[in-house]
């Protein structure tokens, strides 16, 4: 593929694959960027929003959702190269309304979702709070599933505070931080979607779309993140853009930006971070994929109505970004990973567990509710068949060989997915809680222990 990227036929190829993939997968718009060295193909099909004509250009942001904290990782990562922050100090000194987990908390907690939190509250909530109410009210020990550093769980209340203490530190907004010191620089022009988050761009962004693929519907959806949430996901960038990123990572990386020392720590797997259905390890910022010969960094981001994906190789230098505006994108992102593959650009997969392995019987006294913050995690059944209810979504539990780990079948569609594992208590050998797509929740009551 590396010869190929310097053939003139290619770029025509890989848009005539890409478009054909985009209508499978009913995909509104999208972008394709596929960087090596100084040879790159970027690729636009589509409509920035469904049936209006505007064609999707290189320019074009899509909301990126949780790629967002790769962005604001790195914000803070060139903090610490000044030496305004340390990975490992307690951040009470910086952040009082932590409380009592002041002395506890540390940004490579944050940065690595080890710092044990539940995801978060709905948006709704909190769509009127400041950063530091936010903080004050749910960033406390009632929203701990583990103790700081005791292991994984993917959290937007850790980058929420992350956030926080960027602003504390520059003496800026996150958006004001994020444009002048990483963006600017990175040659971005910066865009938000959320309303008070920074002054319109200019530059057109692209809307989301809900699809069902079952009765070929598309549907534009409105952003629903709260102010407070935007160190989480509130960046509206281009695939272009998401490789601009990338190239900090690819040595010999962005002068002046981030030194070379500390791109290599946001791409080292944090021992206590275990993301089991996300990726194979998680850095500071950044997800971790493997397979036998290589070993890829990168981030997924989600938001209303949009899959947007970046993958990078440093060792090799290739650079990978996807942006869509449409929830089907994940789907494309999934058959289009294949086909990189044939053509010599192996991205590892997600980590996930094995969809096609053969079911086995789940253990019987997984049956309970479980708690990750708001959200309930509710498993029922009994004679080895068992449901998984989240979020409104009712799914079979189909268990791996060892019983604790499974993928999920949903009721509606018959549809096989990734799913999770649940864990036992290491010393009573019961079923203490379930993680599910990198989210651990424990099963009630619980009360969180901070270990001394």
């Amino acid at each position: 593929m590396i010869e190929l990227l310097n053939r003139p036929h290619v770029p025509t190829f890989l848009k005539s694959q890409f478009a054909a993939l985009a209508r499978d997968h009913q995909v509104c718009g999208a972008q394709l960027v596929i960087q090596h060295d100084d040879e790159t193909v970027a690729i636009e099909v589509g409509e920035i929003q469904h049936g209006g004509g505007r064609p999707v250009t290189r320019d074009t942001a899509f909301p990126i959702g949780s790629v967002t904290k790769s962005f604001t990782a790195t914000l803070a990562m060139t903090l610490v190269a000044d030496g305004d922050l340390d990975l490992d100090e307690p951040l009470g000194g910086h952040l009082p309304e932590l409380g009592e987990l002041g002395h506890r908390l540390t940004l490579r907690h944050l940065l690595s979702h080890t710092a044990g939190f539940a995801c978060g509250p709905d948006s709704t909530e909190v769509a009127t709070s400041s950063p530091r109410r936010y903080i004050t009210d749910h960033c406390g020990r009632q929203n701990l599933v583990l103790p700081p550093g005791a292991g994984f769980s993917y959290s937007n209340m850790g980058y929420v505070i992350a956030g926080r203490l960027v602003e504390v530190i520059t003496g800026m907004s996150w958006t004001e931080a994020m444009a002048s010191i990483l963006l600017r620089p990175l040659g971005i022009a910066p865009s938000f979607i959320c309303p008070v988050a920074g002054r319109p761009s200019g530059r057109p962004i692209a809307t989301g779309h809900s699809v069902n693929l079952a009765l070929g519907r598309t549907q534009p959806v409105q952003q629903s993140l709260a102010p407070p949430e935007a160190p989480a996901g509130a960046l509206a960038m281009s695939a272009m853009d998401l490789v601009a990123l990338g190239r900090t990572h690819v040595p010999p990386g962005v002068p002046g930006l981030l030194p070379p020392g500390l791109a290599v720590q946001m791409r080292r797997p944090v021992p206590a971070a275990n993301p089991f259905g996300l990726a194979d390890g998680w850095g500071l910022g950044f997800a971790v994929f493997r397979d036998e010969a290589t070993e890829w960094i990168g981030h997924d981001g989600n938001a209303d109505g949009t899959s947007c994906y970046l993958r990078v190789d440093p060792v090799d230098g290739w650079i990978v970004a996807l942006t869509t505006n449409t929830s089907s994108g994940i789907g494309l992102w999934r058959e289009l990973g294949a086909q990189l593959a044939d053509a010599g650009i192996p991205i590892p997969g997600d980590g996930s567990p094995a969809a096609a392995a053969p079911p086995a019987v789940a253990p019987p006294d997984c049956v309970g509710v479980y708690a990750n913050g708001d959200s309930e995690f509710v498993v029922t059944g009994s004679d080895g068949c068992f449901s998984l209810a989240v979020d409104g979504s009712d799914f079979m539990v189909l268990a791996s060989a060892d019983g604790l780990t499974f993928s999920l079948m949903e009721h509606s569609s018959g549809q096989r997915l990734p799913g999770g594992r649940f864990q036992r208590d290491p010393d009573t050998g019961e079923i203490n809680g379930i993680q599910v797509n990198g989210r651990l929740a424990r099963r009630r009551p619980y009360v969180p222990a901070m270990s001394r």
